[in-house]
């Protein structure tokens, strides 16, 4: 006795052209996200607003603020150190936009290379 199949179920030539034009649709998808999420600017900012920083999609720095009241030459670790804390924030923002954007394109499957 053979097994049969649901209707629609089964490896068919017109299954898998259906198949092709859903992943090419997705890949399609993917590539108008990316280049949105690349456009998009994040600011963040540091030390109660003293630092602020902006960055874009594509990790690059555009503008960093520093207000004149943290400028103080005895201390510049300060400085450096809030400067560091608003850029691994606005990187991490970046990345978890992405990942959330990203998985609601995919449905959350893992494909490599993204």
């Amino acid at each position: 006795m053979k097994a049969r199949l649901p209707q629609g179920m089964g490896g068919g030539p017109s299954n898998m052209q259906g198949m092709i034009k859903q992943a090419q649709k997705m890949q399609e998808m993917i590539e108008n996200k990316k280049a949105e999420l690349e456009e998009k600017e994040y600011t963040t900012s540091s030390g109660g607003g003293m630092v602020e920083v902006t960055v874009n999609g594509k990790h690059e720095i555009k503008s960093i603020g520093i207000n004149p009241e943290v400028v103080d030459p005895e201390d510049v670790e300060m400085l450096e150190d809030m400067l560091l804390a608003a850029l691994n924030e606005a990187m991490r923002q970046i990345d978890e936009t992405e990942e959330r954007e990203m998985n609601a394109v995919t449905g959350g499957l893992n494909i490599p290379g993204l």
